[in-house]
Protein backbone atom coordinates (compact mmCIF):
# COMPACT_ATOMS: atom_id res chain seq x y z
CA UNK A 1 0.00 0.00 0.00
CA UNK A 2 2.86 2.37 1.09
CA UNK A 3 4.34 1.61 -2.47
CA UNK A 4 1.40 2.20 -4.04
CA UNK A 5 0.55 5.68 -2.72
CA UNK A 6 3.89 6.44 -3.30
CA UNK A 7 4.03 5.31 -6.83
CA UNK A 8 0.82 7.58 -7.61
CA UNK A 9 2.36 10.61 -5.63
CA UNK A 10 5.27 10.28 -7.93
CA UNK A 11 2.81 10.00 -11.21
CA UNK A 12 0.88 13.33 -10.16
CA UNK A 13 4.27 15.15 -9.92
CA UNK A 14 5.11 14.07 -13.22
CA UNK A 15 2.23 15.16 -14.66
CA UNK A 16 1.74 18.19 -13.21
CA UNK A 17 5.64 19.09 -14.29
CA UNK A 18 4.42 18.12 -17.63
CA UNK A 19 1.69 20.44 -17.83
CA UNK A 20 3.52 23.10 -16.64
CA UNK A 21 6.12 22.39 -19.04
CA UNK A 22 3.08 22.61 -21.72
CA UNK A 23 1.69 25.56 -20.94
CA UNK A 24 5.05 27.88 -21.00
CA UNK A 25 5.79 26.27 -24.29
CA UNK A 26 2.41 27.12 -25.63
CA UNK A 27 2.78 31.00 -24.17
CA UNK A 28 6.17 31.32 -25.77
CA UNK A 29 5.27 29.80 -29.11
CA UNK A 30 2.38 32.02 -29.39
CA UNK A 31 4.08 35.26 -28.16
CA UNK A 32 6.86 33.71 -30.73
CA UNK A 33 3.67 34.05 -33.37
CA UNK A 34 2.49 37.19 -32.40
CA UNK A 35 5.28 38.85 -33.09
CA UNK A 36 5.59 36.73 -36.51
CA UNK A 37 2.27 38.92 -37.90
CA UNK A 38 3.09 42.22 -39.48
CA UNK A 39 1.57 45.58 -38.51
CA UNK A 40 -0.01 46.00 -42.03
CA UNK A 41 -1.55 42.36 -41.74
CA UNK A 42 -3.21 43.63 -37.76
CA UNK A 43 -4.55 47.08 -39.65
CA UNK A 44 -5.50 45.22 -42.75
CA UNK A 45 -7.82 43.22 -40.94
CA UNK A 46 -8.42 46.19 -38.56
CA UNK A 47 -9.51 47.74 -41.50
CA UNK A 48 -6.84 49.48 -43.36
CA UNK A 49 -3.81 50.85 -42.44
CA UNK A 50 -4.33 54.85 -42.55
CA UNK A 51 -2.41 56.28 -45.33
CA UNK A 52 -0.92 59.93 -45.36
CA UNK A 53 -3.82 61.47 -46.53
CA UNK A 54 -5.93 60.13 -44.43
CA UNK A 55 -3.60 61.25 -40.99
CA UNK A 56 -3.34 64.99 -42.74
CA UNK A 57 -7.28 65.24 -42.99
CA UNK A 58 -7.13 64.12 -38.88
CA UNK A 59 -4.92 66.82 -38.75
CA UNK A 60 -6.36 69.63 -40.44
CA UNK A 61 -9.72 68.27 -38.48
CA UNK A 62 -7.85 68.76 -34.89
CA UNK A 63 -6.99 72.35 -36.06
CA UNK A 64 -9.81 73.34 -37.05
CA UNK A 65 -11.10 76.78 -35.75
CA UNK A 66 -14.33 76.77 -34.01
CA UNK A 67 -16.95 78.65 -35.48
CA UNK A 68 -17.21 81.22 -33.14
CA UNK A 69 -13.78 82.34 -34.42
CA UNK A 70 -14.90 82.25 -37.92
CA UNK A 71 -17.53 84.50 -36.99
CA UNK A 72 -15.32 86.80 -35.15
CA UNK A 73 -13.17 86.99 -38.10
CA UNK A 74 -15.73 88.19 -40.49
CA UNK A 75 -16.43 90.94 -38.24
CA UNK A 76 -12.91 91.58 -37.93
CA UNK A 77 -12.80 92.10 -41.37
CA UNK A 78 -15.62 94.15 -42.15
CA UNK A 79 -14.28 96.71 -39.56
CA UNK A 80 -11.21 96.87 -41.67
CA UNK A 81 -12.61 97.92 -44.49
CA UNK A 82 -14.39 100.39 -42.96
CA UNK A 83 -11.75 101.88 -41.02
CA UNK A 84 -9.70 101.63 -44.39
CA UNK A 85 -12.43 103.86 -46.20
CA UNK A 86 -12.47 106.28 -43.67
CA UNK A 87 -8.56 106.34 -43.79
CA UNK A 88 -9.13 107.14 -47.48
CA UNK A 89 -11.67 109.86 -46.80
CA UNK A 90 -9.98 111.75 -44.50
CA UNK A 91 -6.59 113.81 -46.11
CA UNK A 92 -3.32 113.42 -43.57
CA UNK A 93 -1.78 115.93 -41.59
CA UNK A 94 0.26 118.27 -43.72
CA UNK A 95 3.68 119.07 -42.76
CA UNK A 96 4.56 120.12 -39.87
CA UNK A 97 3.59 124.37 -39.58
CA UNK A 98 6.84 126.42 -39.93
CA UNK A 99 7.79 127.56 -36.52
CA UNK A 100 6.68 124.62 -34.35
CA UNK A 101 9.62 124.57 -32.08
CA UNK A 102 9.03 120.65 -31.01
CA UNK A 103 10.69 117.58 -32.48
CA UNK A 104 8.05 114.75 -32.84
CA UNK A 105 8.71 111.35 -31.54
CA UNK A 106 5.94 109.13 -32.73
CA UNK A 107 6.39 105.44 -32.23
CA UNK A 108 4.10 103.01 -34.41
CA UNK A 109 2.17 101.38 -31.58
CA UNK A 110 2.01 103.87 -29.18
CA UNK A 111 -0.61 105.89 -27.79
CA UNK A 112 1.35 109.11 -26.97
CA UNK A 113 3.65 111.40 -28.60
CA UNK A 114 6.79 113.02 -27.56
CA UNK A 115 7.68 116.37 -28.02
CA UNK A 116 11.12 117.43 -27.35
CA UNK A 117 13.37 120.85 -27.47
CA UNK A 118 15.38 123.26 -25.49
CA UNK A 119 14.60 126.52 -24.42
CA UNK A 120 17.40 128.82 -23.53
CA UNK A 121 18.54 126.43 -20.59
CA UNK A 122 15.63 124.46 -20.30
CA UNK A 123 14.72 121.11 -21.41
CA UNK A 124 11.22 120.89 -22.20
CA UNK A 125 9.29 117.38 -22.97
CA UNK A 126 5.65 117.26 -23.47
CA UNK A 127 4.21 113.80 -23.40
CA UNK A 128 0.27 114.23 -26.09
CA UNK A 129 -1.70 111.73 -25.46
CA UNK A 130 -4.72 110.42 -27.75
CA UNK A 131 -7.57 112.71 -27.61
CA UNK A 132 -11.19 112.95 -26.45
CA UNK A 133 -13.19 113.66 -29.60
CA UNK A 134 -16.51 115.23 -29.56
CA UNK A 135 -18.82 115.05 -33.05
CA UNK A 136 -22.05 117.11 -33.64
CA UNK A 137 -23.62 119.64 -31.60
CA UNK A 138 -24.09 119.66 -28.00
CA UNK A 139 -28.05 121.04 -26.64
CA UNK A 140 -28.72 125.11 -27.45
CA UNK A 141 -27.91 125.65 -23.85
CA UNK A 142 -24.36 124.25 -23.32
CA UNK A 143 -22.11 126.01 -21.58
CA UNK A 144 -25.57 127.36 -19.24
CA UNK A 145 -26.70 127.83 -16.02
CA UNK A 146 -29.48 127.24 -14.67
CA UNK A 147 -30.68 130.92 -14.86
CA UNK A 148 -29.15 131.45 -18.20
CA UNK A 149 -26.02 132.97 -17.30
CA UNK A 150 -22.70 131.41 -18.74
CA UNK A 151 -21.52 128.40 -16.53
CA UNK A 152 -17.82 127.62 -15.74
CA UNK A 153 -17.68 124.59 -17.63
CA UNK A 154 -17.15 124.28 -21.53
CA UNK A 155 -19.47 123.10 -23.88
CA UNK A 156 -18.72 119.82 -25.73
CA UNK A 157 -15.59 120.61 -27.34
CA UNK A 158 -12.48 117.68 -28.63
CA UNK A 159 -10.00 118.01 -26.73
CA UNK A 160 -6.09 116.88 -25.86
CA UNK A 161 -4.49 115.98 -22.65
CA UNK A 162 -0.59 117.26 -22.75
CA UNK A 163 1.72 117.25 -20.04
CA UNK A 164 4.41 119.18 -19.88
CA UNK A 165 7.95 119.02 -18.25
CA UNK A 166 10.47 121.39 -17.45
CA UNK A 167 13.82 120.52 -16.45
CA UNK A 168 17.52 122.37 -15.70
CA UNK A 169 20.22 121.21 -15.12
CA UNK A 170 20.21 121.73 -11.41
CA UNK A 171 17.15 121.87 -9.21
CA UNK A 172 13.41 120.98 -9.31
CA UNK A 173 11.23 119.59 -12.33
CA UNK A 174 8.42 121.83 -13.27
CA UNK A 175 5.50 120.12 -14.06
CA UNK A 176 2.70 121.25 -16.13
CA UNK A 177 -1.17 119.02 -17.00
CA UNK A 178 -2.83 120.85 -19.55
CA UNK A 179 -5.86 120.29 -22.11
CA UNK A 180 -5.89 121.97 -25.03
CA UNK A 181 -8.89 122.87 -27.03
CA UNK A 182 -9.41 124.56 -30.37
CA UNK A 183 -7.71 127.46 -30.30
CA UNK A 184 -7.45 127.18 -26.25
CA UNK A 185 -5.16 125.78 -23.69
CA UNK A 186 -6.12 125.58 -19.85
CA UNK A 187 -3.62 124.62 -17.20
CA UNK A 188 -5.19 121.95 -14.80
CA UNK A 189 -2.61 122.07 -12.43
CA UNK A 190 1.09 122.56 -11.35
CA UNK A 191 3.34 120.87 -9.62
CA UNK A 192 7.53 120.89 -8.58
CA UNK A 193 9.12 117.89 -7.77
CA UNK A 194 12.97 117.30 -6.67
CA UNK A 195 14.46 115.29 -9.82
CA UNK A 196 14.90 111.60 -8.44
CA UNK A 197 11.12 111.85 -7.70
CA UNK A 198 10.52 111.90 -11.80
CA UNK A 199 8.53 109.04 -12.81
CA UNK A 200 7.75 108.51 -9.08
CA UNK A 201 4.21 106.70 -8.29
CA UNK A 202 3.83 108.96 -5.28
CA UNK A 203 1.71 111.79 -5.76
CA UNK A 204 3.36 115.11 -5.84
CA UNK A 205 1.57 118.13 -3.98
CA UNK A 206 0.19 119.65 -7.10
CA UNK A 207 -0.72 123.02 -5.30
CA UNK A 208 -4.05 124.68 -5.77
CA UNK A 209 -6.85 124.49 -8.56
CA UNK A 210 -5.32 126.63 -11.35
CA UNK A 211 -8.54 128.58 -11.53
CA UNK A 212 -8.25 129.03 -7.34
CA UNK A 213 -5.07 131.32 -8.30
CA UNK A 214 -4.78 134.94 -8.81
CA UNK A 215 -6.13 136.30 -12.41
CA UNK A 216 -2.56 137.88 -13.12
CA UNK A 217 -1.06 134.78 -12.12
CA UNK A 218 -2.58 132.76 -13.72
CA UNK A 219 -1.99 134.73 -17.20
CA UNK A 220 1.65 134.49 -16.28
CA UNK A 221 1.56 131.05 -16.29
CA UNK A 222 -0.12 130.84 -19.41
CA UNK A 223 2.58 133.89 -20.57
CA UNK A 224 5.07 131.34 -19.08
CA UNK A 225 3.91 128.30 -21.24
CA UNK A 226 3.62 130.01 -24.55
CA UNK A 227 7.06 131.51 -24.70
CA UNK A 228 8.40 127.70 -24.25
CA UNK A 229 5.87 126.31 -27.33
CA UNK A 230 2.48 125.68 -25.50
CA UNK A 231 0.29 128.28 -27.25
CA UNK A 232 -2.82 127.30 -29.28
CA UNK A 233 -1.79 127.44 -32.92
CA UNK A 234 0.68 124.56 -32.13
CA UNK A 235 -1.87 122.78 -29.89
CA UNK A 236 -4.12 122.85 -33.12
CA UNK A 237 -2.04 121.38 -35.40
CA UNK A 238 -0.98 118.50 -32.76
CA UNK A 239 -4.62 118.11 -32.14
CA UNK A 240 -5.11 117.65 -35.90
CA UNK A 241 -1.80 115.13 -36.00
CA UNK A 242 -3.19 113.24 -33.07
CA UNK A 243 -6.90 112.48 -34.75
CA UNK A 244 -4.57 111.68 -37.69
CA UNK A 245 -3.00 108.73 -35.43
CA UNK A 246 -6.14 107.57 -33.18
CA UNK A 247 -7.05 106.49 -37.19
CA UNK A 248 -4.16 105.14 -37.93
CA UNK A 249 -3.64 103.00 -34.47
CA UNK A 250 -6.84 101.46 -34.82
CA UNK A 251 -6.84 99.99 -37.79
CA UNK A 252 -3.32 98.44 -37.23
CA UNK A 253 -4.87 97.40 -34.01
CA UNK A 254 -7.39 95.85 -36.03
CA UNK A 255 -5.08 94.14 -38.46
CA UNK A 256 -2.94 92.69 -35.27
CA UNK A 257 -6.11 90.65 -33.80
CA UNK A 258 -6.72 89.61 -37.20
CA UNK A 259 -3.45 88.08 -37.65
CA UNK A 260 -3.94 86.36 -34.00
CA UNK A 261 -7.24 85.01 -34.72
CA UNK A 262 -6.25 83.80 -37.86
CA UNK A 263 -3.45 81.47 -36.35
Amino acid sequence: MAFSAALRRASSAAVSASIRALGSRQIVHSSARLESIPLRSIFSRAGGYPDAHSLARFSSLAQKKPASDADLLKVIDSEIKCAEESDDDNQEVGEIPAGFPFKIQDDKGMNVITLKRTYKNESIEVEVSMPSLVTGEGPENAGEGDDGDEDYEKPGQSSLPLTVVITKKEGPILEFNCTAYPDEVVIDNISVRENEQAGDDTLAYEGPDFNDLDEDLQKAFHKYLELRGISAPNTNFLLEYMINKDRREYLLWLKNLNKFIEK
